[in-house]
């Protein structure tokens, strides 16, 4: 968490709240979420207008006036609030974006995980978290001929795979348990031995459960808000993820939870049985 879902939702809510903005000063409270050197960090973002905002699988991209642009990864618990520049700063702010409009775009990690960085905007997509990500999950970047070759290489478990952003950019946990569940796959299934029906019919319920999850948006698990503080409604909607226990809703066997790659991993194990 977040994942891409949740990471989109939060880009559109800050597009809407601080798109065209201007950064006066920067203060990081918590100097170690800035990679680089912090007063170069602060100094650079005087004065810059965000002129966009993109996002590039779980990763947010602040486009900046002077061909500049902040790189963001929330990690864990990261999250952006917009709030008046008088008002109480809360606990776990790292970071403080004042605006010359008298707000504060403000950075909050219980964790302390996520990080900043700055690069020229022309180098964004050569960042090194970046320039691996394997294409995002719509129609018309993520082919199914190119996902099966890749999996045909691939011998570690489907699960870890599908968490290792190379095949698809934004996957993480709670989503690849979903997607497995609904392709009937079971997680520690070798990514080789997928044949292409499963293939497909994975690739498609991978584009589907990410847009209906932007659509809702978002899974609040623990602490995940957006931009505007809201918390996602995608937990409703899940089918197998954190329902260790419970009757699966296809054939009401009980649904397992087992670790896969250092990931705990939920599935059930009827539908999904080990190829």
């Amino acid at each position: 968490m977040p994942e891409l879902p949740e990471v989109e939702t939060v880009r559109r809510g800050l597009e809407q709240m601080v798109l065209g903005a201007t950064i006066q000063e920067v203060t990081a409270p918590y100097p170690k979420i800035i990679n680089g050197d912090l007063n170069n960090f602060c100094q650079l973002l005087r004065g810059r207008k965000i002129l966009s905002i993109d996002r590039r699988g779980k990763y947010l991209l602040f486009n900046l006036s002077g061909e500049l642009s902040l790189i963001s990864h929330l990690r864990m618990e990261g999250k952006y609030f917009v709030k008046l520049s008088d008002e109480p700063v809360e606990k776990h702010t790292h970071v403080i974006f004042s605006l010359t409009d008298g707000r504060q775009l403000r950075y909050n990690d219980v964790r302390k995980f996520g990080r900043m960085e700055l690069v020229p905007t022309a180098q964004k997509f050569e960042f090194a978290g970046i320039k691996k990500l394997g294409p995002e999950p719509t129609e018309d970047t993520f082919l199914v001929k190119a996902f099966f070759d890749s999996l045909c290489k691939k011998k570690k478990a489907i699960k870890t795979a599908l968490l290792d952003q190379t095949l698809v950019a934004g996957l993480g946990n709670i989503y690849a348990d979903e997607v497995l569940w609904l392709s009937r796959i079971h997680p520690e299934t070798p990514a080789c031995h997928l044949t292409q029906d499963e293939t497909k019919l994975l690739h498609d319920n991978i584009i589907k459960e990410l847009a209906e999850a932007v659509e809702a948006g978002g899974t609040t698990i623990r602490t995940y808000t957006d931009a505007f503080q809201h918390t996602g409604s995608f937990q409703f909607d899940l089918h197998v993820y954190g329902k260790k226990g419970k009757p699966c809703e296809r054939c009401g066997t009980a649904i397992k939870k087992i670790v896969v790659g250092q990931r705990g991993t939920h599935f059930c194990p009827l539908c999904q049985k080990v190829e």
